[in-house]
């Protein structure tokens, strides 16, 4: 079962697509404001969007290991379009509505401590940040496609 796991180029490029997204937000959040941020890690929003990146290499890799003309093409390339809307638009502007109830809160109790949580504002992604995930896991997709193409049989 585990060989055929790491013999599946698809579920390969998929996790390694999230995975490193995941894994370069810290230092492209350092790389902008000279502070670390581990905590980026392991968060969603950011750049580059896992989320694209994670669909996007899934997509391309089930192109190129099993055509672009097969069935898991064909479905893959439509989850994608859902999540990478979800991620720019939905998660996006409920990041917008959690930022603005947010100042709201703290003008309303200015100088006053409160125990009201935060809400998280930072769930979803500017274009920007999902078109960078999207190429980021094609990039993956390509690699291990060809890495796979390279292997002995």
């Amino acid at each position: 079962m585990i060989n055929a796991l790491l013999r599946n180029g698809i579920l390969i490029s998929a996790l390694l697509g999230w995975f490193l997204a995941q894994a370069v937000k810290p230092f492209i959040h350092y790389s902008r404001t000279r502070r670390w941020n581990w905590g980026l890690w392991f968060s969603s929003g950011g750049m580059p969007s896992s989320h694209s990146a994670l669909m996007s290499a899934t997509t391309l890799a089930a192109g190129l290991f099993e055509g672009f003309d097969s069935s898991v093409f064909a479905v893959s390339f439509a989850i994608t379009m859902i999540v990478v809307y979800d991620a720019a638009g939905v998660r996006r502007q409920a990041g917008m509505h959690a930022e603005r109830i947010n100042r709201m809160i703290n003008e309303i109790f200015a100088g006053q401590p409160i125990n009201e949580k935060q809400l998280k504002e930072v769930i979803g992604h500017t274009p920007r940040q999902v078109i960078a995930g999207v190429f980021f896991g094609m990039a993956i997709a390509v690699i291990v496609w060809l890495l796979f193409m390279a292997a002995p049989k």
